[in-house]
């Protein structure tokens, strides 16, 4: 497959940057003594959690929003997700005067669940383990004459999620630094198959990992077996946006050309990660944005004398977990 080939490519993230520009945040990068002294190379991390609604999920939300014709807007959107996404459409729909429709796991946590209310949306409770949700979600679209937009498999949200990754490259660019190695999470796979593209278009040479938790490593299993598989069943992990249970079609097409492999962290070291970022960075993570920052300070990445770039995907953490993990 060739590049040209893959679902996005680079012109259109530059085009999904034009669209969010007005709307989204660009989130810096910030770079540690503490941290880079810890790790032996120089780290630097994309704040996600500083973006519109806590998470870089508003990128994607709003880009596909945004497509929708004028005249197919009346009928609203539906979306279905655990929190971020349903917040980021939430958020789009508001913004854009649209009526939204958010399915979310009934075992959500209850700050996603009121935060995602906050916008004007409607919240459609589910079974995680009983329901299905897509099937829930397109039956209301149907109903409602509404446009269901998809976590991840759509090239308006993977070209949105791929701003993250233009910014990286910019910045990067602007430091007059090449990087080394680029980590982000991947529930879907979304973001990283933006933030792929988008980086491997101005530094070819970059290896990209995804960060996922420990038995939810649907990703890493896939790209060792060269095609989609799913991870074993696991129960739960404190990692509750990372836990799709096999990477998009969409998605993996374009990971599987891109990302070099994959790493992972146990829910311990992901509450490690979470206490270090708020104690000695002065950062609130949420678990599934702390993935890799987890698996970087737990050693599971080479990179002695490299340039790191970690995406930190999110901070929608529930005050009670967090109150947990850092105290």
């Amino acid at each position: 497959m060739t590049e040209q080939a893959l679902p996005v490519g680079p012109a259109d993230i530059d085009a999904a940057a034009r669209v969010i520009a007005p709307y989204a945040i660009r989130t810096p990068l910030l770079s540690f003594p503490v941290l880079n002294e810890r790790v032996g190379a120089k780290v630097f991390l994309k704040p996600e959690m500083l973006q519109r609604t806590g998470s870089f999920k508003f990128r994607g939300a709003f880009n596909k929003v945004f497509s929708i014709p004028q005249d197919k807007r009346a009928g609203g959107v539906v979306a279905f997700s655990s929190g971020n996404h349903a917040q980021g459409v939430a958020a789009a729909a508001k913004i854009l005067d649209m009526r939204a429709t958010i399915v979310m796991p009934a075992d959500a946590p209850l700050s996603k669940r009121e935060r995602t209310k906050s916008y004007g949306a409607e919240v459609v409770l589910y079974d995680r383990d009983k329901d299905d949700r897509e099937a829930i979600s397109r039956g209301i679209a149907e109903k409602r004459g509404a446009t269901l937009v998809k976590p991840y498999d759509d090239p308006f949200v993977i070209a949105g999620q791929g701003t993250a990754g233009r910014e990286i490259a910019e910045d990067m660019a602007t430091l007059g630094l090449s990087p080394d190695v680029v980590v982000a999470p991947a529930s879907g796979g979304g973001l990283i198959a933006g933030v792929a593209t988008a980086v491997k278009a101005r530094y070819p040479s970059a290896e990209i990992v995804v960060a996922e938790p420990e038995a939810f490593d649907d990703h890493g299993i896939s790209l060792t077996a060269g095609h989609r598989e799913p991870h074993p069943p696991a129960g739960r992990t404190i990692c509750d946006a990372l836990m799709a249970l096999m990477p998009g079609e969409m998605t993996f097409a374009i990971n599987s050309k891109l990302l070099a492999r994959g790493v992972t962290a146990s829910d311990k070291e992901v509450g490690a990660a979470v206490a270090f970022a708020y104690r000695e960075l002065k950062l609130v993570v949420e678990p599934g944005g702390a993935v890799g920052l987890a698996a970087l300070l737990a050693g599971r990445l080479d990179v002695s004398g490299k340039n790191v770039v970690i995406v930190l995907s999110g901070g929608n953490v529930d005050a009670d977990l967090f109150a947990e993990l850092v105290a």
